[in-house]
């Protein structure tokens, strides 16, 4: 017997895939004129919706906030109890909307139309209320709900929220909105420690283990045991980093003569660096992945040292 409920998906992600369709085949100049309106804004995006176009508002307002267009969601409830004060002459609001018939966001509307604030109209329906007083309507798909009663938001809300991130996605391609940039808007969680930088991990300063190519194995040895780092970096007369000693290589070379020894004569030349606008997730790929497995890294500029990062640094601040 067929499997009631796999008929059942797949019958939704069907219908809510043809909704997609459809509302590509539409696109037009219409969404470069909005996407214009938003980008060169002196102000906001205000997103405001009622009901489940509210929810979906909301995420529509956090997505763009958090890709470099400033934004937040208005109720239209509040806003006709004193919440219309947020906005000012400089914003742009995004109505949503699917029937276009939504009394709640009346208020909003004749507000917009009294200060001359651009408005953008959600909905499937550009002959509505909501459609003939957008200054621009972002036309949903009119193919019905994936709900089998018609009823239910399922198909429009999805349309939607596909449409938010379109909006959002394209801004942030106009702005050059970069992988710093969107760490500076998330930095906490999982997500802001995968995109945190070498520069913000490293050891720096009087805490790098660093000796000169003469300094002799006995020196050596007691800055790398003093920095605690399992490793020491060799310089050259310039300041350029050399090579590296690391507890593996002691190991290596352990002669009764290895104490009277130069660093130069024990180091590994050309060891592996990094830098310091790397992101902290790389610098991990690189130490797992080179032969012998590294567990630490120097950060050079220009070929000399400016930090060293360690594997358990890392760790710690939960990037690996």
């Amino acid at each position: 017997m067929e499997n009631k409920d796999i008929i059942s998906a797949k019958r939704t992600i069907d219908k809510e895939i043809e909704a997609l369709r459809i509302m590509e085949s539409e696109l037009d100049e219409t969404l470069t004129k909005a996407l214009d309106v938003m980008q060169y804004t002196k102000g906001r995006v205000i997103v405001t919706g009622m009901g489940k176009s509210g929810h979906i508002g909301n995420k529509i307002a956090a997505t763009l906030a958090s890709t470099g267009t400033p934004s937040f969601f208005v109720h239209p409830g509040e806003a006709s109890h004193g919440d219309l004060g947020m906005l000012t002459k400089d914003d742009v609001v995004v109505a949503i909307s699917n029937s276009g018939e939504t009394k709640e966001l009346s208020d909003i509307i004749l507000y917009c139309k009294r200060y001359g604030i651009p408005l953008i109209a959600i909905t499937k329906n550009p002959d509505s209320t909501l459609g003939k007083t957008g200054d621009i309507v972002l036309k949903l798909p009119d193919d019905g709900e994936a709900c089998p009663l018609g009823l239910a938001p399922t198909s429009s809300t999805t349309a939607t929220l596909v449409l938010g991130d379109i909006l959002a996605v394209r801004l942030l391609e106009r702005k050059g909105f970069s992988k710093t940039d969107f760490r500076q808007r998330h930095p906490g969680g999982k997500l802001g420690s995968f995109l945190q930088k070498v520069s913000d991990l490293m050891h720096k300063g009087s805490e790098m283990p660093l000796v000169k190519e003469a300094t002799s194995m006995q020196d050596a040895l007691l800055e790398m045991t003093s920095k605690m780092l399992g490793c020491v970096g060799v310089t050259d007369g310039n300041g350029k980093l050399i090579g590296i000693i690391t507890d593996g290589d002691l190991r290596r070379c352990l002669t009764p003569d290895v104490l009277n020894k130069k660093a130069s004569d024990v180091m590994t030349r050309n060891p592996k660096t990094t830098g310091p606008d790397v992101l902290a997730a790389e610098a991990v790929n690189l130490m797992n992945n080179t032969g012998k497995g590294i567990t630490q890294l120097f950060v050079v500029d220009e070929g000399k040292p400016v930090g060293i990062i360690h594997l358990h640094d890392c760790l710690r601040a939960g990037v690996a």
